[in-house]
């Protein structure tokens, strides 16, 4: 039991740093950590609590005007997602579960590194904000990762970090409040469960804090590097993990 505990406080600090560096990735730091040893609906229930956790503090310190024309897309088709998600979370697979959550990883973040040189993507306007919403609001009820999709999509349109960050961290505030209540309401988190939820809590806030004030005065291209070149190492680590033992099934 006291190295479960280790795991999810180790977990926990580094994704709600990560979260208040870049405003989202919460669940794909945390779950690359928990993925080892949680059993995934646990890991997920605990990755969209610290998510939900991290992303009110970092709204509060680090605030961002937003344009409501350019958010709603995103939050409407949010909202058509995550039910699918909730739905979907009983059914994962573990192993299956942490090589496609590592592939996402590797094939995702090099990609975004690589999104400033590509042309941005001026098709599709609020239809494809909105199918961009619902696959972030989707992988919200999975696990908390309702930032992942949105975030590449914001940035190969275009739009300037701190435009993204509005965005991306009023967008996953919503899913991830909506899938914390759907998953309350669904009977998904026991009582048992509280006392993790509570350590994620304590864990996530200080984190989460000094994430925050170090985006205040870092450049774009540092925090971009940085952020994304750990989710890189996470997603490579889940691949060593999830790999072989799912080899090993065949």
């Amino acid at each position: 039991m006291q190295a479960l505990y280790v795991y999810v406080i180790a977990g926990a600090v580094l994704a709600g740093f990560v979260q208040g560096l870049s405003g989202f990735a919460f669940g794909l730091v945390a779950m690359s950590v928990w993925a080892w040893t949680l059993e995934p609906q646990l890991a997920a229930v605990l990755s969209l609590f610290g998510a939900l956790t991290g992303q009110v503090i970092a709204a509060v310190t680090v605030r961002r005007a937003f344009d409501r024309h350019m958010l709603w897309p995103f939050v409407l088709g949010g909202l058509v997602g995550v039910p699918f998600g909730v739905w979907l979370l009983p059914h994962l697979d573990l192993v299956l579960f942490k090589v496609c959550l590592g592939a996402l990883l590797v094939l995702w973040c090099p990609a975004m590194l690589m999104s400033q040189h590509l042309p941005k993507i001026a098709f599709g306007g609020r239809f494809a904000d909105g199918i961009a919403g619902t696959i972030g609001g989707a992988m919200a009820g999975i696990g908390g990762f309702s930032g992942t999709i949105p975030m590449l999509w914001c940035t190969l349109r275009g739009f300037q970090r701190d435009t993204q960050r509005a965005v991306i961290q009023n967008f996953n505030l919503s899913m991830l409040a909506v899938a914390f209540a759907l998953h309350l309401a669904n009977g998904s988190i026991a009582r048992s469960t509280l006392p993790i939820l509570g350590l994620v809590a304590l864990a996530v806030a200080v984190p989460v804090l000094l994430g925050a004030r170090l985006y205040i005065g870092i450049s774009e291209a540092a925090f971009r590097k940085l952020v994304l070149g750990l989710l890189t190492a996470s997603g490579v680590a889940m691949l060593a993990s999830g790999v072989p033992a799912l080899l090993q099934r065949g």
